[in-house]
């Protein structure tokens, strides 16, 4: 009998395991074929958004605010686990009580619910979940309304700990996150700033972690990101991709994770940059969304593309999670017209994927924006991007910042004008015929009818207009 029962539960784990890995070959994870970009459902997909908020799952519109996403062509979010009172709708993970102060020992229910159903909403339409576990913003007294001074968090607002106990404060009205003294991001042992009061801290961010990944770990279209443009020391991050990669493991998924440093807009001065690449088996795949801050036109195209070529040895998609583009803030924010330019220099530069920042430091998911995804999809039916790779040298005649250029000679080439222009197209050792379509940026719709090329020679391809063109040559 006791063969016989053996011999059954042997079974039942062979039969999980296979369905474990049929599974993991269907999540999201590095495209086999060009581990530079994603593959989902076996297939490679070009990561493609742009939305009105960072904490998705708390707006009360979510349903429709994805289906418009879809509809232009979108398939990726940014999701930050935030609940800071920008908005009366927003709730907090936790139990408030009758005294309103809240017991992190319990949860509420809703903040969990709205969760699960943002993943579930998101795995009906295929759209892929980048999840922020922390951001640093929701911990501080910069902004208005004060994130901090509400937070359950705070040992003034629960009943599990004290600023005695733990070292933290009821405020932190005078410095910028970006200073890093929030004792809340060095709760792990091994850090510099480390206070053993902070053990009882770290107990309920770890509760608080392994709820989220009792959900999200049941879902195959999520990417796990540690940190919102992070300045705090690497083991604050490591820790939790660590946690993160523990769960998953014992569940039988696999799960891709990174960190976002903030200092990754200072392109080959960033000081970050060597923990991630000394470290790919730690990083899964590269968030370099702050090289789309501060700056701009060329220098932003050579601080992108130095990444991509820099980090193109370690075989991971780099993703684009915010392109800032309105406001013009100090911060480098810019214009509308310079987001539209950052995101099609960071798919020319071979970025897995690119999401338009919400306002009022992005232009969400605006018409603008809607324009440019689906004229991204139009080019994708022609080219695919995981095919193409930058190829600059092949244009002649070319001003600074007038164009750039993705290729995959003799076959196909995606030539992105930021403003009108003429460029010539070096096509010599490429004989045979070609047709060229136009796109236009601002619509997202073809534009007049194909026309075709001889090869043989350097062709000479002038934009419709002014404004953005994405010329398409092709077979």
């Amino acid at each position: 009998m006791k063969t016989i029962l053996l011999a059954v539960a042997l079974l039942i784990l062979l039969s999980q395991t296979c369905i474990a890995k049929a599974d993991n070959a269907l999540r999201i994870q590095p495209y086999k074929a060009n581990p530079h970009y994603w593959q989902y459902k076996g297939e490679p997909v070009l990561l493609l958004g742009g939305t009105k908020d960072d904490s998705l799952f708390q707006i009360p519109d979510l349903k429709e605010h994805l289906d418009l996403l879809a509809s232009v062509g979108g398939n990726v979010i940014r999701n930050t686990m935030s609940d800071r009172k920008d908005h009366d709708f927003e709730i907090y993970p936790f139990k408030q009580l009758d005294s309103g102060k809240y017991d992190l020992n319990q949860w509420n229910p809703e903040y969990w619910e709205r969760f699960r159903s943002l993943l579930s909403l998101t795995k009906e339409r295929d759209i892929i979940v980048q999840i922020e576990v922390w951001d640093r913003f929701d911990y501080g007294d910069i902004r208005v309304p004060q994130n901090w001074i509400p937070n359950p968090w705070n040992p003034v607002n629960n009943i599990n700990y004290t600023s005695e106990e733990t070292g933290l404060g009821a405020s932190y009205p005078d410095h910028h996150p970006a200073r890093d003294r929030q004792p809340f991001f060095h709760t792990i042992p091994t850090m510099e700033k480390y206070d053993s009061r902070l053990d009882v801290v770290r107990s309920f961010q770890e509760a608080y972690v392994a709820m989220l990944l009792s959900i999200s770990l049941d879902f195959p279209n999520v990417l796990y990101c540690m940190n919102n443009e992070t300045s705090t020391a690497k083991e604050w991050g490591q820790h939790w991709i660590e946690f993160i990669k523990a769960k998953a493991e014992k569940m039988g998924v696999i799960v891709f994770c990174t960190d976002m440093f903030d200092d990754f807009h200072q392109g080959p001065k960033s000081v970050k940059l060597p923990i991630v690449e000394n470290n790919p088996g730690i990083y899964d795949f590269v968030d370099v969304s702050q090289v789309n801050s501060r700056t701009f036109n060329e220098d932003h195209w050579n601080n992108v593309y130095w990444f991509a070529e820099k980090l193109r040895h370690m075989n991971r998609p780099l993703n684009n999670t915010k392109i800032y583009s309105d406001g013009e803030k100090s911060f480098g924010t810019g214009t509308p017209v310079d987001g539209v330019e950052r995101f099609w220099r960071n798919l020319i530069a071979g970025c897995a994927s690119c999401r338009f920042h919400r306002p009022d430091s992005g232009i969400g998911l605006n018409p603008i924006s809607q324009a440019c995804i689906k004229a991204a999809r139009k080019a994708e039916s022609r080219i695919k991007f995981w095919d193409m790779r930058p190829r600059q040298e092949l244009l002649s005649n070319r001003e600074t910042d007038e164009a750039y250029l993705s290729a995959n000679p003799g076959k196909a080439y995606l030539l992105y004008f930021t403003d009108g222009g003429t460029v010539g197209l070096d096509l010599k050792q490429q004989e045979g015929s070609f047709s060229l379509e136009w796109i236009d940026v601002s619509t997202g719709e073809w534009f007049g009818n194909p026309k075709r090329l001889a090869g043989g020679q350097t062709i000479t391809v002038e934009a419709p207009g002014n404004n953005g063109w994405v010329a398409l040559i092709t077979r």
